[in-house]
């Protein structure tokens, strides 16, 4: 797979064109689908022309891993950390993580997208291992650190934060994520007790006795 060039000391101009190309490709990719998806269709939703598609991203792999990177940093940066900011209790941190986490899967263009991605990942499988390294595995790992980082400070007891942290994002999407993926439903309220939930169960296994 072809790797995007950075970003870092391009023209103001040269930015501008890379970003308006990342979120016309998000745009198409989730309304049409990858396979269905055009590098002709995103230069034209970008306002550019084909070759200055290919001179950013070389290919329409580079462009697809960019658009969900973009999507998935929009996610991360809402359970970002304020390192000046005062340290928080674990729960107060696994309620973000888990309404950030269903309020970005619940999003309609999303859940089209995934079943999209599920669908055409069976006929190339490096389709589906794009999508899982731009934007889930990342994120997998940034709840790792998080609740790594409360077994550090003492208020967690986890052997292996990865698992813990696949755990706890399985209890908070529950039977919901079925609902969504393939009856197009969300209910928040519900989404709502199986965080709390998901919370709870998470800390009578993990929680650090006093």
């Amino acid at each position: 797979m072809s790797t995007p060039p950075k970003g870092r000391g391009l023209r103001p101009s040269s930015e501008a064109k890379r970003s308006a190309i990342v979120a016309a490709a998000a745009q198409v990719f989730f309304e049409a689908g990858y396979e269905a998806a055009s590098i002709e269709a995103i230069a034209a939703a970008a306002g550019v022309s084909k070759v200055t598609v290919y001179n950013h991203f070389g290919g329409k792999e580079a462009l697809f891993k960019a658009s969900v990177e973009q999507e998935c940093a929009r996610m991360e940066s809402m359970m970002a950390i304020d390192p000046d900011a005062p340290r928080r209790p674990i729960e107060e941190h696994l309620r973000l993580l888990g309404e950030s986490f269903l309020a970005f899967t619940a999003r309609p263009e999303m859940m089209r997208f995934d079943r999209r991605i599920a669908a055409e990942a069976d006929r190339d499988p490096a389709i589906g291992a794009a999508f899982l390294d731009a934007g889930p595995r990342p994120m997998k790992r940034h709840m790792a650190a998080l609740i790594a980082a409360a077994a550090d400070a003492g208020e967690l007891e986890v052997e292996d934060a990865e698992l813990a942290a696949e755990q706890f994002v399985s209890m908070a999407k529950g039977f919901g994520e079925m609902e969504r993926r393939y009856c197009g439903k969300s209910d928040p309220a519900r989404d709502v007790q199986r965080i709390e939930g998901a919370i709870r169960t998470f800390m009578r296994a993990y929680g650090k006795a006093d």
